[in-house]
């Protein structure tokens, strides 16, 4: 396949060869018809000065003879009666009656007479014009011809030179139009680059030209497009990197659940074959067994519910409903659920005053309840709660988290098994840093080894009343 330049100029000689023929053929039919009709025009002009001599001289085969030899044309002189008296290249006794003659003929009703014919007498085509004149009250015809062989090698050399100058003309503008027509490719090759590069490209490219208002216009919009591109090339890989981040949290999810959920479900699974086996155990330890299964089914549907607040506070449909209540009602409430499932475990709360927060009652009970809980978990010791319009604080004395894994208890997921830390289903701080954060509150963790750990959830002072 041709490029653009080559077909271009192919399509510019084409064009130009089919051009030369037609305004060839034109041109030589119509400069033949002029350059015959000029040597008409010069004959007629012969005629009038040769009846000038003729009415000076009556010596007719003398004068016919001196204008050959001086103009190179054939002069005739012929009677009414078509006789001929005189001729410049034949012996005139000798010659045929020319009244029937077409040149002649014609000038017996008009003012002169022409015709285009080979002569019998010199066998050469001619060029003839004839004209009727009256010398000495008798009629005569006058008739002159030029050799039209010779006048169409004149045309013949005249067209030749036409020719020339017009494939000098046609090879010039070939040579301008293979110009432009490289420069065309120059263009186009850019444009084909760039749309090539845009392929693979992921930010967007500029292309300008200022070869031609269209090539401006092409440019122009493929900048658009590639600007189009890339911005949907980053909406394509921001999306694609949503779908990797959520495939890879299902799978977290998947992992933690079956991790935490494989021992309640194996209790219940547990105790209860061994329930439906023994139908003649004792009360007591049927009792005991019924026990295991309730507290592992209530541990089970806790770790749900949980699993379930942090995802709607994760994709923003958990509804809130602000309200003015007492901080201290709620730690109050809170450390009294948990004192049924810790009977044997020491909780001491420290107010000195009432603290009101625009806070979700319920949603806010979830974070401290967790605080409270892990407090209890990695510590045998007491746990201390404090509250005051800065902030609240749960302490333990516990086995406390390395410095590296502070930053890190709040992601989801993660956990700090190979330290005995377990943070359950590792959603509980992410589950509680959420809550505070949608509150305008922040987390606030501080710890030592095996010293212990303290978490503070510090309030916004233009919250409090």
């Amino acid at each position: 396949m041709d490029n653009l330049s080559r077909k271009i100029l192919k399509r510019f000689l084409l064009l130009s060869l089919f051009l030369f023929l037609i305004l060839g053929s034109i041109s030589y039919f119509w400069i033949k018809q002029l350059y015959v009709e000029q040597i008409r025009t010069d004959l007629v002009h012969d005629i009038d000065i040769i009846e000038l001599e003729l009415q000076k001289n009556r010596s007719f085969q003398k004068i016919a003879d001196d204008i050959k030899r001086l103009t190179s044309i054939r002069v005739t002189i012929i009677d009414k009666d078509g006789r001929v008296l005189a001729d410049s290249d034949a012996d005139a006794a000798k010659m045929e009656n020319h009244k029937n003659r077409p040149e002649v003929f014609d000038a017996t009703y008009m003012p002169y007479g022409t015709s285009i014919r080979k002569s019998h007498t010199v066998g050469k085509e001619l060029l003839y014009v004839a004209k009727k004149i009256k010398l000495d009250g008798k009629e005569y015809f006058l008739r002159v011809a030029a050799n039209f062989t010779t006048v169409y090698d004149h045309f013949i050399t005249f067209m030749g030179k036409i020719t020339i100058l017009f494939l000098l003309f046609t090879g010039g503008f070939a040579y301008i139009t293979y110009k432009i027509s490289d420069e065309v490719r120059v263009e186009t090759d850019r444009v084909v680059g760039f749309l090539e590069e845009l392929k693979e490209q992921r930010n967007a490219s500029v292309i300008s030209s200022s070869y031609s208002e269209e090539f401006a216009r092409i440019t122009k919009l493929l900048s658009e497009v590639s600007a189009a591109l890339a911005k949907k090339a980053k909406k394509k890989s921001k999306y694609t990197a949503k779908l990797k981040l959520a495939n890879r949290q299902k799978d977290e999810i998947l992992s933690a659940v079956s991790h935490e959920f494989k021992n309640p479900i194996s209790v219940i699974s547990g105790y209860s074959q061994t329930l439906l086996e023994d139908m003649q155990m004792a009360p007591r330890l049927r009792e005991k067994f019924i026990d295991k299964i309730h507290t592992s089914a209530l541990r089970l549907s806790a770790m749900i519910d949980r699993l379930r607040l942090f995802i709607k506070l994760e994709e923003d449909s958990q509804p809130l409903k602000y309200s003015k209540v007492s901080m201290n009602k709620i730690v109050e409430d809170v450390i009294k659920e948990i004192r049924a499932a810790y009977p044997n475990r020491e909780i001491n709360f420290f107010a000195k005053e009432n603290v009101e927060l625009e806070v979700d009652e319920a949603l806010f009970s979830v974070a401290v309840k967790n605080l409270i809980e892990n407090a209890l978990k990695y510590s045998e010791d007491e746990v201390e709660i404090t509250l005051d319009t800065h902030a609240l604080q749960v302490r333990d004395r516990g086995i406390g988290i390395a410095k590296e894994d502070i930053k890190k208890i709040t992601s989801k997921f993660y956990r700090v098994s190979k330290n005995g830390w377990n943070n359950s289903l590792g959603i509980g701080l992410s589950l509680v840093s959420h809550i505070v954060r949608v509150h305008g509150f922040r987390l606030d963790i501080q710890s030592k080894k095996s010293e212990g750990s303290t978490f503070s959830i510090l309030f916004i002072t233009s919250s409090i009343n």
